[in-house]
């Protein structure tokens, strides 16, 4: 894809002289760096640690699947508002795009939503799925996922925790890839050291959680990181279980929660690892 060209206009258009301009630039990176110190955690947690240049030549686009699932059209109650595809949307993706283009060098686009029989989803290397334990896809659906993740794609489960939202997944899965396990990501695996060097995989207390002085739900005690090979060794999928990365992503903004900015940390650097290596593998 290539990149607009950006024009810049001459310096009457914009009035004042270029000196001046300049050392009102001057002054204003000033009291940047005075000010920086000062910033409340929650907006400090969207800066760069520091620049690295590691993922130059990078492109990457946070890509939201809108899927079809099991009470869909239905008045069987949820223990959510709206529809699941869109949990945690959209400042889940409206953060983590900021903290991936802050702490990279990866050349972020906006994020968007797709449905899997959408012709632009080969466009994209990496799609998002959250609460895929309601997840009830089409025949085609399964052939459209089967298709992109061969093709070189990666998908990323996120959110959905217990025994009941597991199976759900498992039997999706097979339809998918009948003949593929799911497997545990040993945490020896590179997707570890992707990015950021991460010693084990995390569990990040979805918020509900948190406020109840604890980090799982549904009876999903331990957080797992599982995936599905390719024929050459590739995951081709992020399946995280019995954690909530997006609400780590959603509510790192969030000033009255000061508490839980760990969990926001935890949630990026494990997000931005696997991304990583998404785009590099």
């Amino acid at each position: 894809m290539t990149p607009s060209t950006v024009r810049l206009k001459p310096d009457a258009e914009y009035g004042g002289t270029a000196v001046n301009r300049v050392k009102l630039g001057v002054v204003a990176m000033a009291l940047l760096v005075t000010l920086l110190p000062l910033l409340p955690r929650s907006v400090k947690a969207q800066l760069p640690d520091a620049s690295d240049d590691r993922s130059a030549g990078l492109q990457w686009r946070f890509v939201r699947i809108k899927y079809h699932f099991h009470t869909e059209g239905t008045r069987e109650q949820q223990d959510f508002y709206g529809e699941p595809w869109y949990i945690d949307a959209p400042a889940a993706e409206q953060n983590l795009s900021r903290r991936v283009k802050t702490a990279t060098a990866i050349r972020v686009e906006d994020p968007i939503v797709l449905t899997l029989d959408d012709p632009r989803l080969f466009e994209h290397p990496w799609i998002y799925i959250v609460e895929p334990g309601t997840l009830k896809m089409l025949d085609s659906d399964v052939e459209k996922l089967r298709e992109f993740l061969l093709r070189g794609g990666t998908a990323t489960f996120d959110d959905f925790h217990g025994v009941f939202e597991w199976e759900n997944l498992v039997r999706e899965m097979k339809r998918v890839f009948p003949d593929r396990e799911i497997v545990e990501v040993p945490n020896d695996h590179p997707v570890f050291s992707a990015f950021y060097k991460i010693d084990g995989y995390p569990q990040v207390a979805g918020l509900g959680s948190f406020l109840a002085g604890r980090t799982w739900e549904k009876g999903g005690l331990v957080a797992h990181l599982r995936t599905i090979f390719d024929d050459t060794g590739r995951p081709m999928v992020f399946i995280n279980w019995n954690t909530d990365m997006g609400d780590g992503w959603e509510w790192s903004n969030a000033e009255e929660y000061p508490s839980y900015i760990k969990y926001t940390s935890m949630a990026y650097r494990m997000g931005i690892n696997e991304i990583v290596y998404a785009l590099t593998h």
